[in-house]
Formats: C-alpha cells, sequence, structure tokens
C-alpha cells in the first residue's frame, strides 16, 4: 500500500496545456519532493494529456472530470482524493518559487491551520507585488465586511481542514468568487489562518483569466455578501457599505484594464450605495481626466 504524500496538489485545468507546463514544472522543482499532484482536467481538447505525459513522473495523475464551467467542482474532486497532511491548489496558469512548498510546511508545521503567501501578479505589460492578510483582517467579520484577502493559488493547509468545511462551495452564483465564500466559513468556526509576506508564487493575469470578468467576479462577490450577511447581525449602512465596495473594487480593475466605461457606471454605484468610500473620488477624477483626453473606452 502506498504511503500518503505530505502535500496532495490540486490543479484543475482546461485548455491551457501551455501555461500547465510551467506549472507542473514549478512543482517538480519543489525542494520538498513528497507531494502528489492531482490535475482534473476538463476534457481538454488542446495538448492537456500530452503534456501531462511529457513529465514521465509518477506523482503525477490524471483525473478527466466534465466540471459543468464549475471550477470549484474540480478542486473537490481533487480534494476528496487527498490523503495527505496538507493541501495545495495550483490554477494551471499560475506558478510557484521552488522553496514555496518547504516554507509553507515549515510555517505549518510549527502553529496554524492554513497558511497564505504573498504572489508576484504578472500581466504582460507590468507586475506588483500582492501581500495577503494581515491576520488581524482574516477574521470571519472583518473578511465579511472588507473583503477577500487570501489566493487560493498561494495557500497550503490542513488536510483535514478543507473536508472539514466541505470544500468549495459549487454553486454557480458564486463562481470567481467561491474561494471567498470558502475563507469565510473557515473564519466562521475559527479556522488559524497565517500569512507569509514573502513572494512564493505567480499568478498570472491574462485574458483567459476568471478575473478578468469584471462584472462577473463583482456579482459572485455580491452574492457571497449577500448570504453572508443574511445569517450575521450587520445594519443596513455596513451592508450598503460593503456592496459599495465590491462596486469600488470592479471598478478599479476595470480602470486598470482601460475599460473607463465600465469603471465609471462601477464608481458611480459606490457612490450612490456609500459616500464614505474616499478613495473613489480621485479614482474618478482620474477617469474623467483620461475622457477628456480622449483615453480608454
Amino acid at each position: 500500500m502506498t504511503a500518503p504524500p505530505l502535500v496532495d496538489i490540486v490543479v484543475p485545468t482546461f485548455n491551457q496545456a501551455e501555461f500547465l507546463k510551467t506549472a507542473i514544472e514549478s512543482v517538480v522543482r519543489q525542494t520538498v519532493t513528497d507531494w502528489k499532484m492531482t490535475v482534473i482536467n476538463n476534457f481538454s481538447n488542446d495538448a492537456t494529456l500530452q503534456v501531462v505525459e511529457s513529465f514521465g513522473d509518477p506523482r503525477i495523475e490524471v483525473l478527466n472530470f466534465a466540471n459543468q464551467g464549475v471550477i470549484a467542482a474540480s478542486r473537490n474532486l481533487g480534494l476528496r482524493k487527498a490523503t495527505g497532511q496538507f493541501v495545495a491548489f495550483l490554477d494551471s496558469d499560475d506558478w510557484w518559487y521552488e522553496e514555496k512548498l518547504q516554507r509553507c510546511v515549515e510555517s505549518l508545521l510549527q502553529s496554524g491551520d492554513l497558511v497564505c503567501h504573498a504572489e508576484l501578479w504578472r500581466s504582460q505589460n507590468k507586475e506588483r507585488v500582492v501581500r495577503y492578510g494581515p491576520s488581524s483582517r482574516a477574521t470571519y467579520r472583518s473578511l465579511m465586511l472588507g473583503g477577500n484577502r487570501l489566493s487560493t493559488s498561494a495557500v497550503v493547509g490542513k488536510t483535514e481542514i478543507f473536508h472539514r468545511v466541505g470544500g468549495f462551495s459549487e454553486s454557480a452564483r458564486y463562481i470567481t468568487a467561491e474561494d471567498y465564500d470558502l475563507w469565510l466559513r473557515m473564519a466562521r468556526i475559527n479556522v488559524r489562518f497565517k500569512f507569509l509576506d514573502t513572494v512564493l508564487g505567480v499568478y498570472r493575469i491574462h485574458p483567459l483569466s476568471a478575473s478578468s470578468s469584471v462584472e462577473k467576479h463583482a456579482r459572485a462577490e455580491l452574492a457571497v455578501v449577500d448570504d453572508h450577511m443574511t445569517s450575521s447581525d450587520v445594519n443596513w449602512i455596513l451592508r450598503r457599505h460593503r456592496k459599495a465596495l465590491v462596486h469600488y473594487s470592479a471598478g478599479r480593475v476595470a480602470q486598470r484594464n482601460k475599460q473607463n466605461s465600465l469603471a465609471f457606471r462601477k464608481f458611480l454605484q459606490t457612490i450612490r450605495l456609500s459616500i464614505g468610500i474616499f478613495r473613489v473620488y480621485p479614482a474618478l477624477l482620474i477617469l474623467l481626466k483620461d475622457a477628456l483626453m480622449g483615453r480608454g473606452k
């Protein structure tokens, strides 16, 4: 009987063979070698299977699974297969630094239930470091009122914790924000989150990434917020303010993507819901300046 690995790695993928090769290479190069990777392939029609087979690594297996457009279903299948002490998730368009698993596992062996490290967010034209947390902003109420403070490809956690909360929600309403709901449910049962400021992975931003659909993600985040606030003691002022934050964040993403018309609508929705998000006003001024100079669309 094969002994369980130290870390199970779940990699959902669909038609991202070129990106997947980089993701798998980053796992194979890990300084921790006691891992098993399960690639959950949504019946890709590109070279996905050939890419996996090219590694010839017995620690890597492929499960073909039709997730019907719900990536949470793929992640949950990987979770059900997980037998190791820890589990990590890697989206097939992201990749890790060599010491990622070592640093995260060492941290968890000291204390905590789930650790999240900093990432380098990289698009075609620019990159920036994004740090998550801190722990003081990862309580249930803080996550609910302040927004998501973790990233799926940046977390390593105790497998039993994921099993205890039932994995990711597969609700179609939550698509692109199902991880936010999961962290909220974990926080609600006092899971101990830890955060590392060290950059240990790259989050790739590209036209095919789920986060590129600004409106879709905003709707999903609002659905998560609505559902959690319905069962919580949150007054109407805080509810409106939280929803305004969703629109403001969506507007900022649209603004960075030069989707100025969408950004303008999102900023107006922000102000209608709450005049107290002061960050929206300089952002709106920049948007109006760009419009006067004929930039954006």
